[in-house]
């Protein structure tokens, strides 16, 4: 790395992992299941972790986990935990009022152990930059179907170009993701990621592309998917 980038502020992560994750069909919380030696959430750590910008990474846990502080990781003086709330947004805010008076704070999905270090560095790179931050992003490449309302039936093709797939990271200063979060959620808007609510507020983050194997981990099938790209990344 070299002195330029060493002298760009250092980040914290958030990562909201209060989730059960129904739609994996488990009998644990998606981010608690295993792939190789470490779970899904450990890997999602270590890969923020390796990143020498990354000082801290702060993970918001379901009120009824027992899981999290028997890991190896939870021991790592750079993790911190507190609690998340029901929704996403929620579990973002409570590890942002840990984040103190950091420049950039980076939100990750705790069940996306993928990530390249490649893309991570890409991202990092906007703070030099950017007022306003950017996420990872990858250009939609399948025909678009939007359905008739409530139903499965094709209405109409949507048009894939400047279309995106929303990934994780996404980063942010760390005062306007507080406030933009803060006035969606009293707002009633919509936050299904972190940009969405700097989008309800007028700002423009920006799209860094990234790679398709940065996969979320949401349905059985995608695990052993993970497992082949870790394996991939770790040669």
């Amino acid at each position: 790395m070299n002195h330029f980038a060493n002298s760009l502020p250092p980040v914290i992560a958030v990562l909201p992992a209060a989730g059960i994750g129904s739609r994996m069909q488990a009998d644990c919380p998606k981010q608690y299941l295993t792939i190789g030696q470490q779970t899904i959430l450990e890997h999602a750590i270590h890969a923020l972790l390796r990143h020498p910008r990354i000082s801290q990474v702060i993970v918001a846990i379901g009120p009824d986990d027992r899981q999290f502080h028997r890991l190896p990781i939870a021991q790592d003086p750079r993790v911190r935990v507190t609690l998340g709330g029901q929704q996403r947004a929620d579990s973002v805010m409570a590890g942002l009022q840990l984040a103190g008076d950091a420049e950039w704070v980076l939100v990750h999905d705790a069940a996306r152990p993928c990530l390249h270090a490649d893309d991570l560095e890409r991202l990092l790179a906007i703070t030099a930059h950017s007022m306003v931050g950017g996420i990872l992003a990858a250009p939609v490449r399948d025909t678009m179907k939007r359905a008739e309302v409530g139903q499965n039936a094709i209405s109409h093709t949507v048009e894939r170009q400047d279309l995106w797939h929303a990934l994780t990271p996404q980063l942010f200063p760390l005062a306007l993701l507080k406030f933009c979060l803060q006035r969606a959620l009293d707002e009633g808007a919509t936050v299904t990621d972190e940009a969405s609510a700097l989008e309800h507020c007028g700002y423009h983050p920006l799209l860094i592309a990234g790679r398709s194997d940065n996969i979320k981990v949401t349905r059985p099938e995608d695990l052993a998917l993970a497992a082949f790209y870790l394996t991939q990344l770790n040669h």
